[in-house]
């Protein structure tokens, strides 16, 4: 056991902490509210309830296109071949024409800006030859993600009984998207696009409201009701909510701003300790070293209460019965951050090098100091 001092801080257990007010009343059905960095969830209600995604369905389905686009399979400027299905599709909508020509680029920000229904079936159509498919294709990469409580028919987020999620599943969607595909996450603060000479506003109205939103995306239907995930940053902190079954578009918006008033007001994230930084040497026996570097896979941060960074403190945990080989990347130890009594988080600590079988000479003799130690 080592105790780490000064702290500089992804959080795998956390304990909540008694030291800001209780959270404020929100009528939505279902809703979270949780730090983009270190996944601690500050607010929450039903967040692994069946629930109806509406629109929030198009979060996958760009996601899908953006892994394309970074892959290199498909290019912003390849054109697609509007289909009569998606000409067809009701509710909101680019206004596409059958058989005409639009680039991916167009029909990405018809679907994100617009929640253009037709955008999505025809973007759908483009990756999976059909809207069906593609279906498949969203359900595999949702399990990939750990969405265990989400399933895809279509790629619209019209109704279906069988298409569904939570809103612990959304959240680490929305999450995701934001870390993994940064460059395309900006479209979702634009305010309007013209397209077919008709210019539609953004549907996220919070965008507007405050200026610390920049993102993401709303969703209705009748049985869903009014939906939004909203993603903000105030200095270095983001936090991400989600708010399910409002009943109104006002509702939502003014919900979505209690939550994070909230968050803003009462926390502040701090990053701690970078990926891949000696932490402390952890001791191994029978190995060609008598000891090898202990640290992080990722960056850590922690979200506390505003004004206790003080009162943090680390402590690093090894197991001291360690027997080589040792292989890199793999947890030896574990990193605790408590304040007072109270544990903010654990996280593993992975060996940062490999320690292989020592000589026989040397595993002889350790086996001899091992046996009294």
């Amino acid at each position: 056991m080592k105790l780490l001092l000064p702290l500089l801080l992804y959080s795998i257990q956390v304990t909540a902490i008694t030291l800001v007010p209780t959270p404020p009343s929100v009528t939505a059905d279902a809703y979270i509210l949780q730090d983009f960095h270190s996944g601690r969830v500050l607010m929450e209600k039903n967040i692994n309830k069946r629930i109806e995604p509406a629109s929030l369905t198009k979060l996958m389905t760009a996601y899908l296109v953006f892994k394309k686009l970074k892959a290199g399979k498909i290019k912003l400027d390849d054109t697609v071949t509007i289909s009569e299905k998606a000409w067809r599709m009701t509710g909101s909508r680019m206004y596409l024409e059958v058989n005409t020509q639009v680039s991916v680029e167009l029909l990405l920000k018809g679907m994100i800006i617009q929640s253009g229904n037709d955008a999505s079936v025809a973007l759908a159509e483009f990756i999976g030859g059909t809207e069906e498919a593609f279906a498949s294709l969203m359900n595999e990469q949702a399990k990939q993600l750990g969405l265990n409580g989400t399933h895809y028919v279509n790629s619209t987020g019209m109704p279906d009984e069988q298409h569904y999620t939570t809103v612990q599943d959304l959240v680490t969607l929305s999450q995701l998207l934001i870390r993994n595909f940064p460059e395309y996450y900006l479209w979702y603060s634009e305010q309007k696009l013209t397209y077919n000479n008709i210019t539609q506003p953004n549907r996220n109205r919070l965008l507007k409201r405050d200026p610390s939103v920049d993102g993401m995306k709303t969703g209705y239907t009748e049985k869903a009701g009014y939906c939004l995930v909203s993603s903000a940053k105030r200095e270095k902190m983001r936090l991400i909510s989600v708010v399910m079954g409002t009943k109104s578009d006002k509702k939502r918006i003014r919900e979505s701003e209690i939550i994070l008033d909230y968050g803003f007001r009462f926390f502040e994230t701090f990053r701690i300790y970078e990926a891949n930084q000696p932490l402390d040497f952890a001791k191994v026996w029978k190995g060609d070293k008598k000891q090898f570097q202990l640290g992080l896979a990722d960056i850590l941060y922690v979200t506390i209460p505003k004004g206790q960074y003080n009162k943090l403190r680390a402590t690093v945990f090894s197991n001291p019965y360690i027997i080589a080989p040792v292989k890199k990347g793999e947890d030896y130890g574990t990193l605790k951050i408590t304040m007072g009594n109270q544990v903010v988080l654990e996280h593993p600590l992975i060996a940062l090098n490999s320690v292989n079988k020592g000589a026989l000479w040397e595993r002889l003799i350790d086996s001899f100091f091992l046996f009294f130690y």
